[in-house]
């Protein structure tokens, strides 16, 4: 078990130092130049045990003969950080002059995307050293939430930590930041200039968006944060790109109003309870053309304008009937709870009366 002054060593990248703190999961490492790094606790390993605590100010010494002090050697977390075992030679490649770095998401479950976790992993895939930070925010967060800092060796697949669904709504937007460089041989500088990409987090539902990958043995959804050597951007929109853009919007909305039938609301009450059935045959008529977003896109937008024609009417009772199906109109619906409309009370809906699928909630 890892305690705050434990002398510890990374298990799967280069370094360590003592223990300064402990916060969830995260141990907080100071190396000898008294920076910090956040490392997941599974990931250190306990080379030196925490001395026992100063005995207090206030305590007297025991009457006796008089001693010598004895102190205590100060060891260096440098020394006592470095593995014992001999560390391997980097084998450099010519490939591996240009960077290649992956971010991989691998389900844990691939038959229940709705209900499993996922193990984050970077690959560094060149002849260079990494230090790097992975963060991430939602669209609604202006400022970032550190996930990962560290190092990674050359051509490694580095485990960054494990993701629960309930954390996909805090990584609407990824950053990440690097500097390359080689330890006892001369190279070739590399700009490192920062990566932000934005995520579909639906797509950690959705099978087909997992796919087979050279890194992995399994599917997995990756995303290409430097590829020889240019780093991720996302393509900028001219004038005449965006009015392109823009056209095509029009033109398919118009096709979608004219075969979209939209129902009236059929909402009922129960009592002081009321009921909003989400499924997509409740609000539409035909569904010939709709994709799955589009479907999604209406089931989310009823949502919205029930609550918000409830904003004002406190302690009233919501139930939302959404279907237990594989969660992704559920996860879309928690997701707007969790920013949109925050401070609301909600549960699951009485299993009795509405079955699986539904959640209720209470304004406030």
């Amino acid at each position: 078990m890892v305690k705050i002054g434990d002398i510890v060593r990374f298990l799967n990248t280069v370094g360590g130092g003592r223990v300064v703190k402990i916060k969830d999961n995260l141990a907080f490492v100071e190396d000898e130049d008294g920076f910090e790094t956040p490392v997941l606790i599974r990931e250190c390993v306990v080379v030196g045990q925490a001395s026992a605590a100063p005995a207090s100010k206030e305590s007297k010494p025991a009457v006796g003969p008089k001693q010598e002090p004895v102190f205590e050697k100060e060891v260096s977390p440098t020394l006592i950080s470095k593995p014992v075992e001999e560390e391997l030679p980097i084998e450099e490649t010519p490939e591996g002059e240009k960077l290649n770095i992956v971010l991989a998401f691998e389900p844990k479950n691939l038959k229940q995307l709705s209900a499993t976790t996922f193990d984050t992993y970077l690959v560094n895939d060149s002849n260079y050293f990494l230090y790097f930070v992975y963060s991430s925010r939602s669209k609604e967060d202006q400022q970032w939430r550190c996930r990962y800092a560290g190092i990674v060796e050359p051509n490694i697949q580095l485990f960054l930590g494990e993701i629960m669904p309930s954390d996909l709504p805090d990584m609407d937007k990824i950053s990440f930041q690097y500097a390359p460089f080689k330890k006892d041989r001369p190279y070739d500088l590399k700009k490192p200039e920062p990566v932000e990409l934005s995520i579909d987090t639906t797509k950690f539902a959705k099978l087909h968006c997992f796919r087979d990958n050279i890194y992995f043995e399994s599917p997995v959804l990756a995303f290409e944060l430097v590829k020889d050597d240019k780093p991720f951007k996302a393509k900028p929109l001219n004038a005449t790109t965006l009015e392109d853009a823009m056209r095509s919007k029009i033109k398919a909305d118009r096709r979608v109003k004219k075969r979209i039938v939209k129902k009236a609301p059929k909402n009922e009450r129960r009592g002081d309870i009321l009921v909003v059935d989400l499924h997509i045959g409740e609000l539409v008529d035909n569904i010939n053309g709709l994709s799955n977003a589009d479907m999604l896109n209406l089931q989310v937008d009823e949502f919205a304008r029930v609550m918000d024609e409830n904003l004002r009417n406190k302690g009233q009772k919501i139930v939302f009937i959404h279907g237990k199906g594989e969660g992704v109109l559920r996860n879309a619906i928690m997701k707007e709870l969790n920013h949109r409309y925050k401070g609301h009370d909600v549960q699951d809906a009485s299993f009795r009366e509405y079955g699986f699928g539904a959640t209720q909630v209470t304004i406030r």
